[in-house]
């Protein structure tokens, strides 16, 4: 079977042994929005906040993302299989610096996972692809902290950031966001961080 995405440039491409290859592709709002529509539909997926949206809201709210400066959205692949949709964003311009002290390299992430294949959940394979797309937020130099903030009660959420070495900080309510281009509800979350020097050795 071909690939799909093959003829499209990664921004970043990892070959962890024992694993496979990891492709980390800018997300293409229109092209993608039919893969991350099945994946945000889904229950498990409630706490990302978009299971009652359309394909093409999906798309619009992505295609509006790439229009932004601070906030951007990949998708990653494993062995050419979509498999994680990853979000990055400059924590100053986010509503999240209304609730910690904005340390200077800090990057703010979001992570969905794409749910189990028909083999079903393997031993280790999320956590070295969550380490692979670390390795990846943290390619930048001047990148020296990553911060996540799963809803409080997405408790599997939060476990996987501090099996990968995260800090829990304090729990935060993150303000309401009611703005004519994205509107995003008050939530509960739990902070979390990563500082470089934690993962040094991971990085190579």
């Amino acid at each position: 079977m071909s690939d799909p995405y093959a003829s499209r440039t990664a921004v970043y491409e990892h070959l962890l042994d024992g694993f496979g290859t990891v492709r980390v592709l800018a997300l293409d709002a229109a092209r993608d929005a039919e893969v991350v529509h099945g994946w945000v539909s889904e229950e498990r997926a409630v706490f990302w906040g978009m299971t009652g949206l359309t394909r093409d809201q999906v798309a619009d709210v992505y295609a509006h993302m790439d229009a932004l400066d601070t906030h951007h959205a990949y998708l990653a692949l494993k062995d050419g299989a979509p498999v994680a949709l990853l979000q990055t964003y400059e924590p100053e311009a986010d509503r999240v610096s209304e609730c910690y002290s904005v340390e200077p390299g800090d990057i703010g992430v979001h992570l969905l996972l794409a749910p189990a294949g028909p083999e079903g959940t393997r031993s280790g394979w999320t956590a070295a692809l969550t380490q692979t797309l670390i390795r990846y937020i943290l390619l930048r130099p001047d990148r020296a902290r990553i911060v996540v903030d799963p809803d409080v009660r997405n408790e599997k959420a939060v476990q996987r950031f501090l099996r990968q070495g995260f800090t829990a900080g304090p729990e935060v309510v993150l303000p309401e966001v009611d703005l004519p281009e994205v509107y995003l509800p008050e939530k509960k979350a739990q902070l979390a961080f990563l500082r470089r020097e934690t993962v040094r050795d991971q990085l190579g």
